[in-house]
């Protein structure tokens, strides 16, 4: 269905209390007259004398009781139609009706006659105004031409226009004067006349063919005046003038621009005649405020000329929405500023704002979003309030009422919606629905007819209820087709009546049914019907009943039995879903019931839109310091698409917050408000009225940074030093780099009252200061300088100051420059600055440095005594004060001239300021660190010690990872200790200091050495004891170990794990570690160490066992075993352990002890008997070899001894580390004993081969061509077999040639086999290729004999006999049939047949004893090809078949290239 705007007569409708009862007829009287008053619009401009006349016709008529023949044949017809009446009506209820019809014509015809005059008084007067207006504007155009006959006085045609600049900037002043003889111009300014004498290049007058010029150059403060122009003659004196306003601080103006929303707004139809200059002084900016919260946006401006009556036309947008006053909104305009007030903001409110301010000069306007949050919920959870609701399609009792759903980024999603109404007058909220709708849309019914509603929507979660929505405006209920059934009737003259086109219907009691009935909505939920009403439909009121009917029942039900419907719109509920209806309408009124309509269509039950898919790709660009651009790919269906929702959440944290409170019609958004330097990531979802579809993927992470673009212009552009013959300039580095490294600086210079500019050099200058050669002495020199880096030039700085190239021979230094501020606080800053470049007649001593607030006039000194720094910390400053400073250098000979003044500065600290911190790291070094999240990628931390940069790389160390820097103290002492500072590049001025003094130094080295060197105190040092089965055990006590503690036992620098061999465990909460050792024997004589780490702290102790202490431990230990084995039965002396063989086998052994005959030994492997010769116990040693070790022999090996006396076990697993050695003891054999490479040609390529032992895939071995690694490739493939290693050349070119290396990695050592493949090698070994090559192509498309034939054939005479075979080669082979090797003449007992030359069959027609014989058949083509015997025996019918071996296939012979067939 449609939503159509709301009617007019719903907007002019004036919505009354529930006490208004208005009754239809003065309701459809009221809108008549209006609609009457503005047809007749066109009849009142007919001429005033007719009327007059006509008037006082009428008059003389009834005055002088004559009539006219006109008005008699009026009479006549008036008396037969009073006769006509008398006649018709003759019923006294029929003569009550038409005196009552004849007293409101009459009483009609009063009030036009009145109407009439009224109006025909007004043209008149009108008409007379018109008149005299022409005259005075033809009088004014030709009293000019007159005047201009009689004298040439002068007359100004184009006027100053008045000009606001910004300090340093050139302004120029035009207006443009005629007359004779020529007049004289002078200026002034504020009354005065200026001369240019006064101030030689401040100011440059000219003069061309009446075309006067003001230019002021270099434009300060003191500019701003008015400044005025005289024209005389002898014939008269004109004058014109205009304002001109300086501004300061150009620099603080935002150096880069936002992006804006692809927002158009519409032209406006009202331009004022008057041509105004608008400029914005103060703009108001991007606003955050909560729903229930008030603001005003403000805009001050200087509106030029300022007239008191006549203003500019200002405009406010929300969007591309022009607004209007209302009781949420209240617009002022006035006074040079303009204001849009909220009194109560909603998220209704939310948008992009534009102020546009129109004149006929054109149109200057500024834009910034507003955004609204949503208020705390009355639940927690709960979602926010929906918005935009707006009412359509209203009736006598029904209105559909539509809305935006809210963005639910971090609540639970909504699960429908209650829509409540209110009766305007009272507080008396009704709610709609029972059930929560889940579609932006509902019809509400009930509604009283001519009352008035507003209503409101809340939405539903798992959580709670939201807030209401914003209200409605007011709607009445009404019916708009009243209206279209006013019928108005022409009577004689200008008279008219109204009645209703059912007064022409005549005596109709019972209506006609309805026409056109259809549904124009449809959803899950419910079906809205519409309908035509009947024609006719008689005088008294109607209602109508509707019907359903389920597809196919037959049956009718009646859905509004209980309650009449009284407009052509119902919304039918309680339909079964998946079900088709179909509907019907009956019209009544008090007479009975019409017929029923006709029947619509078939109707289901269903919702006709769906949630949108997701929306495609998400692109973050940069934008501001605080904002980032986003934007996305529409999703795929995007029909009915209220908008989109953006969320946000910072890179790592997964806390997604909404960036828009409501919906965006565009793909592309500013989210503003974010936290410079931080990453962000974020998706978008789409909005209909069914709900929000799925997130969108994600963007890319990306960091808040300004936008790259050309840096701001340089400025304070300083006379250093002057030689007569060069100038030695020095400026000040532009306040904003444009988000990269400034590249260099162009400099253009001209003389005074010259115009043109020339460069002084045109490749970039990299330093600030530079000295311009080839001036003429004593002539006035003006430069100004850009900025470059990888975005481009940026704008050339304001021209500088005049400078005379003239010789300094002054004894007293020149100026200091580049004054710069640093660590700016709420009461201090640290000024520095360079030194002059001109010293003067002796060097420089010291320095002073003076200061004042910025609108002061007098100078004060900071420092008594002068310093010797080029740095000085001023304090005792006001805090919100702007302050200036000046520096002048002293030497012997006295105080030079002082410095350019700085630029103004405000004391005051900026919000999040940060400082310098000192700590130590975990590895115990000292720094000193400092964040910004200002800054940007063109940004650099510069750390300086007495705001000397630091250089000194042996003393210090700089790490700067993402927006932290720290300085490192390599080797802290004494001599590092002063003040240290750092400064960011690139951003406003963030910096800091800070006093590293000694007590500070000193609690900072105590710390680094607690921490690079902790210990863990011990109870009790490494220490052995010796159990009664001989096992060994080492321990040692901490006084405490925390649960992270970790440990590590060390054998001879080697580390060992916990494995049977040494059980190895730590008791945290005793603090003991041990570690017992079953077997100890000659192998563990060494050095044992146990190393403990407890987070920072570490303690190590050692027990050494060599010589006589490991001997004596040694003995013990074996003392103990041999006890302990006389009670024991056969055990192993040596545990199983493997080496590698000569012949490249792997061999496990063991030594067994205290066996017997009935000693039993088995070899397992994974529990399972391994089959293999039972070894001899008496030689103690046990040995299994493994040839060709593979990944297939994983798994645990077990040797086992047992007999009546007992049993033991050795396991060794062959997995993981113990595979690796194996593998890297194999290769140690097989590098040792490797071949060198030989070299195999293939018809493939060249193969270099290597021979060893055995060789196995997971061999380290690495290919080298030329020292460089080969990896395996299509052209160049590794591999190997059991026996060899092999490098495959595939198709070898001339790049090929060179030094080739097999290498084979043991694990310590690399084996090598070289080969020289160039020269002879490489030729013969090409040449061969290309033979194998070509006969392997040969081969390959040879004739040939595929299949088909046998070797021996049996047949009977009388029979035929068919042989069949394929062949095969390309070319197409040749084939030919011999019958005992000669040729074979084909007749018709002979034929042969070859089919696609690949199919041949050879028949034998009525075969008889003679055919038997050997056949043979030649298959050849160039490359060769084969020659195939069949053996054919015939016998005689009746014979006993011959017996013969089983038929075979037949085996060809190779019939080479060259050869010919037999």
């Amino acid at each position: 269905m449609s939503l159509v705007a709301l009617p007019f007569y719903q907007k002019r409708h004036r919505h009354l209390d529930q006490s208004y009862r208005n009754t239809r007829a003065r309701y459809l009287l009221d809108e008549y007259a209006s609609k009457r008053r503005t047809s007749t619009h066109s009849s009142s401009l007919k001429s005033l004398s007719q009327r007059s006349s006509s008037h006082r016709a009428s008059s003389q008529t009834s005055k002088g009781a004559t009539t006219c023949r006109i008005c008699a044949k009026r009479l006549s017809e008036l008396e037969e139609e009073q006769h006509e009446h008398k006649s018709r009506y003759q019923s006294l209820e029929a003569a009550y009706g038409e005196a009552k019809r004849q007293r409101f014509l009459k009483e009609l015809a009063q009030m036009e006659d009145s109407v009439y005059l009224a109006r025909s008084q007004a043209q008149e007067k009108l008409d007379k105004y018109a008149l005299q207006e022409m005259v005075e504007d033809r009088l004014s155009w030709e009293r000019p031409s007159f005047a201009e006959r009689m004298r040439r006085a002068p007359e100004i045609l184009v006027r100053l226009r008045s000009h606001t600049v910004w300090e340093r900037m050139s302004v120029k002043l035009c207006f443009t004067v005629q007359g004779f003889p020529t007049p004289v111009v002078q200026w002034y300014k504020d009354g005065s006349l200026i001369c240019q004498a006064a101030e030689p290049g401040k100011y440059r007058i000219e003069s061309n063919y009446g075309v006067h010029t003001l230019e002021i150059n270099r434009a300060d403060f003191d500019d701003t005046a008015t400044y005025s122009a005289v024209a005389t003659n002898a014939y008269g004196q004109v004058s014109t003038n205009a304002a001109v306003v300086v501004r300061r601080f150009r620099d603080e103006e935002e150096p880069f621009h936002s992006v804006v929303l692809p927002i158009g707004l519409p032209f406006s139809s009202v331009i004022p005649y008057t041509h105004f200059d608008v400029q914005f002084l103060e703009k108001f900016g991007v606003t955050f405020r909560r729903e229930g919260e008030t603001v005003t946006l403000k805009c001050t401006m200087l509106v030029t000329p300022d007239l008191r009556r006549v203003q500019p036309r200002a405009e406010w947008y929300r969007d591309d929405v022009l607004l209007k006053e209302s009781k949420w909104t209240k617009m002022f305009f006035g006074e040079g500023q303009a204001s849009l007030s909220f009194s109560h903001l909603n998220k209704d409110d939310e948008g992009l704002y534009t102020l546009r301010i129109v004149s006929r000069g054109g149109v200057s306007e500024h834009r910034a979003f507003l955004f609204v949050r949503d208020a705390d919920p009355l639940v927690t959870g709960a979602p926010g309030a929906p918005m935009d609701l707006q009412c359509h399609d209203a009736n006598r009792d029904y209105v559909i009422v539509t809305w935006k759903p809210p963005n639910t980024t971090t609540e639970s999603p909504v699960i429908g919606y209650f829509i409540d109404r209110c009766e305007v007058g009272t507080n008396n909220w009704i709610q709609c629905n029972d059930a929560p709708v889940k579609i932006c849309k509902y019809p509400v019914t009930g509604l009283f007819e001519g009352r008035s509603y507003v209503f409101r929507v809340r939405a539903v979660n798992n959580a709670g209820i939201s807030r209401p929505s914003r209200v409605s405006e007011p709607v009445a209920a009404l019916d708009p087709g009243d209206l279209r059934r006013l019928q108005a009737i022409h009577l004689e003259g200008e008279k008219e009546i109204v009645i209703y086109q059912d007064d022409l219907e005549g005596d109709v009691q019972i209506p006609g049914p309805p026409t056109n009935v259809q549904a124009t909505e449809v959803s899950r939920n419910y079906v809205v019907l519409s309908w035509e009403p009947p024609t006719p439909r008689g005088k008294d009121p109607l209602m109508y009943f509707i019907e359903k009917s389920v597809v196919g029942s037959g049956t009718w039900q009646r859905v509004n039995a209980q309650t009449a419907v009284r407009s052509p719109r119902y919304a039918v509920f309680d339909l079964a879903e998946g079900k088709s209806y179909v509907f019907r309408v009956l019209s009544a009124n008090k007479h009975g019931l019409s017929d029923p309509s006709e029947i619509t269509s078939p109707i289901q039950a269903q919702d006709t839109i769906v949630t949108p898919s997701a929306p495609g790709r998400v692109l973050a660009s940069r934008n501001t310091k605080t904002s980032v651009v986003v934007q996305w790919d529409k999703p795929k269906h995007e029909e009915d698409l209220l908008g989109y929702y953006v969320d946000c959440c910072v890179a790592g944290t997964n806390i997604w917050e909404p960036c828009n409170h409501k919906p965006i019609k565009y793909n592309r958004f500013v989210v503003h408000g974010l936290t410079t330097g931080e990453q962000y990531i974020f998706r978008v979802k789409a909005v209909n009225a069914v709900g929000t579809s799925e997130n969108s993927q994600e963007s890319e992470a990306i960091r808040v940074q300004a936008a790259l673009t050309v840096p701001s212009h340089p400025y304070g552009i300083t006379l250093l030093n002057c030689d007569g013959h060069s100038m030695t300039l020095g400026w000040k580095v532009p306040k904003f780099s444009g988000g990269s490294a400034i590249l260099g600086y162009y400099i253009d210079k001209r003389e005074v009252h010259h115009k043109n500019w020339h460069a002084v050099d045109p490749s970039p200058i990299k330093e600030t200061i530079f000295t311009v050669e080839d001036l003429t002495e004593g002539s006035f020199y003006e430069f100004k300088i850009s900025a470059t880096n990888l975005a481009g030039v940026g704008e050339p700085s304001d021209p500088s100051e005049h400078f005379k190239c003239e010789a300094w021979t002054m004894p007293e230094p020149g100026p200091a420059y580049d004054l710069t501020f640093c660590e700016v606080r709420d009461s201090s800053l640290v000024l520095l600055w360079k030194a002059p470049v001109y010293s003067g007649g002796s060097p420089i001593s010291g320095y002073f440095v003076d200061f004042k607030e910025e609108d002061a006039g007098e100078w004060l000194t900071v420092n008594k005594t002068t310093t010797a720094h080029r740095y000085l910390k001023v304090c005792d400053l006001h805090q919100g004060k702007t302050y200036v400073f000046r520096v002048r250098a002293v030497n012997a000979n006295g105080v030079g001239r002082p410095s350019d003044m700085s630029e103004p500065v405000l004391v005051e600290a900026k919000p999040g300021t940060k400082e310098i911190s000192a700590g130590v790291d975990e590895d115990g070094n000292i720094y000193l660190s400092f964040q910004c999240q200002e800054m940007t990628d063109a940004s650099q931390f510069s750390w300086c010690r007495s705001y000397e940069e630091i250089t000194d790389e042996a003393r210090f160390r700089v790490e700067t990872v993402g927006d932290c820097s720290k300085l490192y103290l390599k080797n802290p002492d004494k001599e590092d200790l002063g003040t240290y500072s750092v400064s960011v590049s690139d951003t406003d001025g963030v910096s800091s200091s800070f006093v590293l003094d000694a007590e500070e130094l000193e609690r900072l080295m105590v710390l680094s050495n607690e921490i690079k060197n902790p210990t863990i105190p011990l109870k009790s040092e490494l220490a052995y004891e010796i159990f009664d089965k001989g096992q060994v055990r080492f321990w040692l006590q901490a006084e405490h170990l925390s649960p992270d503690a970790s440990y590590r036992f060390i054998i001879n620098d080697r580390e060992v794990s916990d494995s049977e061999a040494h059980r190895i465990k730590c008791d945290k909460a005793t603090g003991i570690i041990e570690m017992v050792m079953d077997r100890f024997s000659i192998e563990n004589e060494g050095t044992y160490t146990v190393q403990i780490h407890d987070g920072k702290a570490k303690s190590q102790s050692s027990l050494v066992l060599i010589g006589d202490a490991f001997r004596a431990v040694l003995q013990e230990a074996r003392l103990q075993v041999s006890k302990m084995t006389k009670k024991l039965g056969p055990h192993f002396a040596e545990y199983l352990h493997w080496d590698i063989t000569e012949e490249c086998e792997v061999r496990l052994v063991c030594k067994v002890a205290n066996t017997k005959k009935e000693t039993v030994f088995k070899w397992l492997k994974d529990d399972v008997l391994y089959e293999t010769e039972v070894p001899d116990l008496q030689k103690g040693v046990c040995e299994l070899l493994i040839p060709k070790l593979s990944k297939k022999d994983h798994g645990e090996y077990k040797a086992t001894l047992k007999d009546e006396r007992g049993q033991d076990a050795s396991v060794l697993e062959i997995a993981g580390k113990v595979y690796e050695d194996m593998i890297l003891a194999m290769s140690r054999v097989c590098g040792t004993s490797a071949s060198p490479l030989k070299i195999l040609c293939t018809p493939d390529g060249i193969r270099l081969q290597c021979f060893m032992k055995y060789f196995m895939e997971e061999m380290k071995v690495n290919w080298y061509h030329k020292d460089a690694k080969i990896p395996s490739s299509d052209h160049m493939r590794i591999g190997g077999s059991e026996e060899m290693a092999w490098l495959q050349i595939c198709e070898p070119t001339e790049k090929d040639k060179g030094k080739y290396t097999f290498e084979i990695f043991d694990g310590k050592n690399n084996h090598q086999r070289s080969l020289d493949l160039s020269g002879q090698a490489f030729d013969e070994a090409f040449a061969e290729f290309q033979q194998l090559k070509a006969a392997a192509f040969a081969e390959k498309n040879r004739g040939r004999v595929v299949g088909g034939l046998p070797d021996v054939v049996t047949i009977m005479e009388g029979k035929t006999l068919n042989l069949t075979c394929t062949v095969f080669g390309n070319p197409d082979p040749e084939v030919v049939w011999f019958k005992n090797d000669k040729d074979m003449e084909l007749s018709d007992h002979f034929s042969v047949k070859v089919e696609q030359a690949k199919y041949v069959s050879m028949t034998i027609k009525g075969v008889t004893s003679e055919d038997s014989g050997k056949y043979s058949m030649s298959v050849k083509n160039k490359y060769g090809g084969e020659k195939i015997d069949v053996t054919v025996s015939v016998y005689k019918h009746g014979e006993k078949i011959p017996e013969v071996a089983l038929p075979q296939q037949a085996k060809p012979k190779l019939i080479p290239a060259s050869a010919s067939s037999p």
